[in-house]
């Protein structure tokens, strides 16, 4: 039974590394080993830097790379600020009242994002908000706020109130109780709703795509270069689009657990 566990577990592993490795494998291959190849191997025949050489001196990928950094980043910040409260808010309320208002937060993730994106472009269009960091990070609030609100109550309902009734028959303010006590306690959960806005917001597509056409995010940068063949510089912006990922990834990753996720902290 142990052996088909690890069979299963290096089957797993390697469905989900393949991407990667053959990202790789086109980025740092010779072109007629891989794009250029009617029948491209799976192993390297070769090792060149000419790929990403090329393509980070004929084609700009800061511009977008540093937008969908700010992008993202904001999005962590603003789902924090609001998703707080929000969610300690609704921790406090009976479980009738609380959980139809999460399921009402989360129906805007039930609706297609090119359904909203349209009226919404045309309405920025008038506010000034279109092709702006703000703007591209307020509509992405729309998936990513309900997923920080549903962690962060989880987690906050962990918290027992008879803590809070201590800390106030001691005297604590209620911004002493938040800074010295709440969120130290619920930190775990803070950091994997944090984790989770930065990335559904990394790697978005279908807003920035309709919201941001002219100063694209990087996903839509590799897109562009996709659909005009220029599949090099494509990869080479791909690799680049990973780097943050798995450098928060590994930062977070004591937080990527599911008791985290759906809002349990670890006793």
């Amino acid at each position: 039974m142990s052996k088909l566990i690890y069979i299963a577990a290096g089957i797993f592993t390697i469905y989900f590394l393949l991407p990667l490795y053959i990202l790789l494998m086109i980025a740092f291959s010779p072109a007629k080993y891989t794009i250029e190849s009617v029948y491209p191997p799976l192993y390297f025949k070769g090792f060149t830097l000419s790929n990403l050489i090329y393509a980070f001196t004929q084609y700009d990928f800061i511009s977008p790379f540093f937008k969908s950094l700010a992008v993202a980043t904001l999005v962590g910040i603003v789902a924090l600020i609001i998703g707080i409260p929000a969610g300690y808010g609704l921790s406090r309320l009976p479980g009738k009242v609380a959980y139809p208002v999460l399921i009402l937060l989360l129906i805007t993730n039930m609706v297609p994002g090119i359904v909203v994106a349209i009226p919404i472009s045309a309405e920025f269009i008038k506010l000034g908000l279109y092709d702006s960091i703000p703007g591209l990070a307020f509509v992405q609030e729309l998936i990513t706020l309900p997923l920080a609100v549903f962690i962060l109550q989880g987690t906050f309902s962990t918290v027992s109130r008879d803590i809070e009734y201590q800390a106030k028959i001691d005297g604590a303010s209620t911004w002493s109780f938040l800074k010295n006590i709440l969120l130290p306690i619920a930190s775990p959960g803070i950091a994997a709703a944090f984790l989770i806005s930065w990335m559904f917001s990394w790697d978005e597509f279908t807003y920035a795509v309709i919201l941001s056409p002219i100063h694209p995010t990087l996903p839509i940068e590799i897109y562009i270069n996709i659909t005009r063949g220029n599949e090099l510089a494509a990869v080479a912006f791909s690799l680049v689009f990973t780097i943050p990922v798995i450098i928060l990834t590994i930062a977070l990753q004591k937080y990527l657990k599911g008791e985290y996720l759906t809002g349990g902290l670890k006793s």
